[in-house]
């Protein structure tokens, strides 16, 4: 995982539809093999970038902790 400028404005950012109505939200967006996520918030802030398995793997971690 890396930080990295939010420059790109020609992403495809989506949001969860699992976001609930009080703001704790990321966004996020492929570039190439990456997977680009932002805060829906702070969108001209820095971005992380997971590899492809980095992000699976988040996520599994993340269904498998509830």
């Amino acid at each position: 995982m890396a930080a990295q400028p939010n420059r790109d404005s020609t992403l495809h950012w989506r949001k969860s539809s699992a976001s609930g109505g009080e703001g704790a939200c990321v966004e996020v967006a492929q570039l190439g093999s990456s997977v680009l996520v932002r805060d829906s918030h702070n969108r001209s802030e820095a971005v992380l970038a997971f590899t492809r398995a980095q992000w699976l793997g988040l996520l599994r971690r993340i269904r498998n902790s509830g």
